[in-house]
């Protein structure tokens, strides 16, 4: 099988997990048809009955940001609300990542490339999110911009064997390969709870960081799970676990290598 294949594959089964005779939603670039068109295969495969694709463009994006009136910048079109309701309604959503022209917007005026987005529709997507109505994932699609801001030069195939490491597609079996990575995840949410930390203290060369934790906060990763009992794995790759953090007692200096 072709690594885009491989890749879709571990998307859908492990990312989204699809189940059978669910809606499968893919939100993508133009650029990112490849992966699209390998994530529909992947779904149909998986028992999708139907594999809904949204392309979006980015420069016709910033000629919308530049030209649109005020009002319409965050304005959700009817069609684009049906499509998040139908979303919330059970279905399953991928959401391909990988900007071809990171610096495309940035002469704009970024107040309007701030509000150029469709609220209701989007208020409604991530609802469904929170209210874990959906099984869903976000994975990348490399690109020459993407790979530009990493490496600094323009290659695609170099960062296309880091995206692969990074998500075990050099493995021979990639899909058990996160199944038992997620579960190693969560056997250490299962450590750190058992400890009841109180606060995480962080300390290295120009950092010394005391992070209170909420009363129970319960620690989280390898995954989530819908309210139907659809395991999923938000994010490809994924290394954290993570708690909730009170913000009331964060005291300290954190020193970053990167930007931020």
């Amino acid at each position: 099988m072709e690594r885009i294949d491989r890749y879709a594959d571990l998307i859908v089964r492990v990312g989204a997990n699809v189940q059978q005779g669910q809606t499968l939603f893919v939100t993508a670039l133009v650029e990112h048809a490849p992966l699209a068109r390998a994530l529909a295969r992947a779904g149909y495969r998986a028992g999708a009955r139907l594999v809904d694709v949204r392309y979006a463009d980015n420069p016709l994006r910033r000629a919308f940001i530049e030209a649109a009136p005020e009002e319409e910048l965050t304005a959700s079109p009817p069609w684009l609300l049906a499509r998040a309701e139908a979303i919330a309604s059970g279905g399953a959503l991928i959401m391909i990542g990988g900007d071809p022209e990171p610096e495309l917007l940035a002469d704009l005026d970024q107040a309007r490339v701030g509000k150029a987005r469709p609220i209701e529709a989007m208020q409604v997507q991530l609802r469904a999110q929170n209210e874990r109505r959906v099984n869903w994932t976000i994975a990348a699609f490399p690109t020459e911009g993407q790979a530009q801001q990493v490496f600094g030069e323009p290659d695609v195939e170099r960062l296309w064997q880091a995206v692969a490491h990074s998500v075990r597609l050099d493995d021979s079996d990639p899909v058990q390969a996160w199944r038992e990575h997620s579960a190693r995840l969560r056997a250490r949410c299962e450590q750190l709870d058992a400890h009841a930390f109180d606060a995480i203290h962080f300390s290295g060369p120009g950092t010394d960081l005391t992070v209170g934790l909420i009363p129970g906060a319960r620690w989280t990763g390898g995954g989530g799970e819908t309210v139907d009992g659809i395991t999923h794995v938000a994010n490809l790759p994924t290394e954290e676990v993570f708690a909730c953090p009170d913000w009331r007692r964060t005291e300290g200096t954190v020193r970053s290598t990167r930007p931020l």
